[in-house]
């Protein structure tokens, strides 16, 4: 009898051991441990990241970072970091919590659009993703790459299309580089090659003139004619005359790409660079800027007409009015010259 009392003694301590064991289990992995309002948080850990940088990242999220901390020791979470982007979503317990931060990371969309430089591509990706603009350059001018794709220094931006990328935040440089590559290769389809094969230019000469053409108007509607006109001097022999040309190499030959420049004074027009198209015939050795889909495609269309002269249209700001002759040129640049010197634009 006293042996069987000491049984049930010890199986009800049993089950009392039990159930705080598992209220202690439930109450650590399986109750919601989010402090945040929105439906989602999102948690950036960079590589080599120590347990202690992911604590303080997550502690504001938590209702509890403790049991956090004992819920990532028992699923062994503290000794193996992941780097990444993840997402914790509104309600989650710390064993989901641990289960995201461990294995769900997440792209990201990253965004880029007209630079001028692969410097300033590569400080605009920085400021996106986990590496620095010094990581970035350094895969952009590669030399081994250059001399596996065809690249050079002056060409490489042409490879890099504006648009909206997903990828991840971890990403290296040189899985980067080579996924804009291989995006490059892939927007020069048959159709697009054919179009360039039939205006006698390479893909990195479309995109030099698209680049002239993207810089001249901010109209899209207004691309086609311009790319039509610079095609129709390239036809004829003629210099391109650019002006953005001119403002690209004087930044250049300055290594100042921060002026802004909104008036081409006569001496400007005297510097001697490839890029100075009142100077050197043909397309530059490189674009100017990243020309956008918009811009490459109206280079490609080829729209049909007899124009050769173009000014800024200051009756009708942001576009342009175009001649077929030089007379009628100098007549529409008189209105420009009389409304920059009305409105005292002088560089």
């Amino acid at each position: 009898m006293y042996i069987k009392k000491i049984l049930v003694a010890i199986a009800l301590i049993g089950l009392v051991v039990m159930a705080g064991f598992s209220y202690y289990v439930y109450n650590n992995v399986f109750t919601p441990n989010t402090a945040f309002n929105n439906a989602e948080a999102h948690v950036y850990i960079p590589s080599g990241a120590s347990f202690a940088y992911v604590v303080e990242e997550v502690r504001p999220l938590l209702d509890d970072v403790y049991t956090f901390i004992a819920v990532a020791d028992r699923k062994q979470y503290s000794s193996n970091i992941k780097s990444g982007h993840f997402v914790i979503k509104k309600g989650m317990n710390n064993n989901d919590i641990i289960n995201s931060i461990r294995s769900g990371n997440t792209p990201i969309d990253i965004k880029f659009n007209n630079q001028e430089r692969l410097a300033t591509l590569a400080g605009h990706l920085s400021r996106q993703m986990e590496l620095d603009s010094i990581a970035f350059i350094t895969a952009m001018s590669d030399p081994a790459f250059f001399k596996k794709s065809g690249f050079t220094q002056d060409t490489a931006l042409a490879m890099y299309i504006p648009n909206t990328y997903e990828i991840y935040w971890n990403t290296s440089a040189e899985d980067f580089r080579d996924k804009m590559y291989a995006q490059y290769q892939r927007f020069w389809n048959t159709d697009r090659l054919a179009k360039a094969a039939k205006l006698n230019m390479t893909p990195q000469e479309v995109m030099s003139l698209a680049s002239i053409v993207q810089k001249e108007t901010a109209k899209i509607e207004e691309r086609p004619t311009v790319a039509a006109l610079y095609l129709n001097r390239l036809r004829l022999r003629m210099l391109l005359q650019a002006d953005p040309t001119v403002i690209y190499a004087k930044k250049r030959s300055e290594n100042n790409y921060d002026q802004v420049i909104k008036r081409v004074l006569y001496k400007d027009l005297e510097i001697d660079s490839k890029y100075n198209t009142y100077k050197y015939a043909g397309v530059p050795p490189g674009p100017i800027a990243m020309p956008d889909v918009s811009s490459i495609d109206a280079v490609l269309a080829n729209e049909r007409h007899d124009y050769l002269y173009m000014v800024a249209d200051v009756t009708n700001f942001g576009y342009h009015k175009f001649a077929k002759s030089l007379s009628e040129h100098n007549r529409n640049k008189v209105a420009y010259v009389n409304w920059i010197n009305k409105n005292g634009v002088n560089r």
